[in-house]
């Protein structure tokens, strides 16, 4: 077993063993609270710059597969575990976590005290850090972790994105029979790609739409040209701010086609009403976050991944909070008062769970048929 170290920006220093890749690793060290779907969470694309560690124990004790996947690759700079397992037991299993990040060339830290680390990044917030298997000097892996760049200010969304437009024709999956084919869609929806997860556009087709995904920086004369029925804002890593152009883009589609975003899509849809977002301490991360739904006042379990947020004070004006996360009360959800724009902060597409939330892509659906009923009508 090869010794590998974790050094945090302000100081704070944990040697345990390597797995994965061996080398070394750096980016901002957050926690996520999920107990199941390390899978996911390696391959959702907002985790690019991030390094994950994981609050519980056990990691690695059913393996990868080929199907539960969120894109292309896995996207965490590294990865922070207590106690790996590797030996999978699980039918679905193609090969151990350990080889799935040496394949991705993921560089790991097992046997270390994660409870300690994230009382330490509750505390203190999420901050640079290095994991590495090569130098094992603390003070020098603490001066050059201290000299990472934070995350605000990074436009992480062009480093993630699709290179060109792309069809998405797999629908949801079940048990025994996999992804469902296409069913015959009933709205054409262009989805923005800051970062995007497969099984939003899963949903979204399993919702009876026709998705084409492009690239985050496509032009907004281009999306209205392609004549959808709604316009999606996909999730994705980083700081809103710096990521002007789909701002800009944003603007321009509003009022013309239904929008609906979700996580960095609804901190774009609050800049591009001339709002303004924020850095959260440590951030939302993990697959059991209390939302309530201020519609209807019924709490949903939801699955989260974001570092910022929108200062609702800032929009209030314009919008009406619909969604709000029960632990800090920051907004989860907001709709445009005016206009057929809503989005939320959180995670609906879950993927393993929980599945509270997916009623939002019908209500997707619903705004879309009432904007053409309203168009016929004009």
């Amino acid at each position: 077993m090869k010794r590998a170290m974790l050094a945090l920006a302000d100081g704070l220093v944990f040697e345990g063993i390597s797995f994965g890749a061996e080398g070394e690793a750096s980016g901002e060290v957050v926690f996520n609270t999920s107990m199941t779907g390390y899978q996911e969470i390696l391959t959702d694309p907002s985790y690019k710059g991030q390094m994950v560690t994981m609050t519980y124990t056990q990691i690695g004790n059913y393996g990868v597969n080929d199907e539960d996947v969120e894109s292309v690759k896995p996207f965490v700079e590294g990865f922070i575990v207590k106690e790996y397992l590797d030996i999978p037991s699980n039918w679905r299993s193609g090969m151990s976590l350990d080889a799935y990040l040496r394949k991705n060339g993921i560089v790991g830290i097992q046997g270390i005290d994660t409870r300690a680390l994230t009382r330490h990044l509750r505390d203190f917030g999420a901050q640079p850090g290095i994991i590495s298997t090569k130098d094992l000097d603390p003070a020098s892996l603490v001066a050059r972790a201290a000299k990472l760049p934070k995350m605000s200010g990074l436009d992480l969304a062009k480093e993630v994105t699709c290179k060109e437009a792309y069809t998405w024709s797999e629908g949801d999956w079940s048990l025994g029979t996999g992804y469902a084919p296409k069913p015959k869609p009933r709205y054409r929806v262009v989805a923005y790609d800051y970062g995007i997860k497969r099984n939003i556009l899963r949903l979204l087709t399993q919702a009876g739409c026709d998705v084409t995904v492009v690239p985050a920086a496509i032009p907004a004369e281009k999306v209205l040209a392609m004549q959808p029925d709604g316009v999606f804002l996909s999730n994705g890593p980083g700081d809103p701010e710096p990521v002007t152009y789909a701002i800009e883009n944003i603007r321009k589609i509003l009022g013309k086609k239904p929008v609906f975003g979700i996580c960095l899509g609804q901190q774009l849809l609050g800049l591009a009403l001339g709002g303004r977002t924020y850095k959260l301490k440590f951030g939302h991360h993990g697959g059991n976050q209390p939302i309530m739904d201020l519609t209807t006042r019924k709490v949903e379990i939801a699955a989260e991944n974001h570092g910022f947020a929108v200062d609702m004070e800032t929009v209030k004006d314009q919008v009406v909070m619909t969604h709000i996360n029960l632990n800090d009360n920051t907004c989860e959800g907001f709709q445009h008062k005016t206009l057929p724009a809503f989005s939320v902060q959180y995670h609906p597409e879950a993927s393993p769970g929980p599945h509270d939330s997916r009623y939002l892509f019908r209500r997707f659906v619903d705004m879309m048929e009432k904007n053409k009923k309203d168009a016929e009508a004009r």
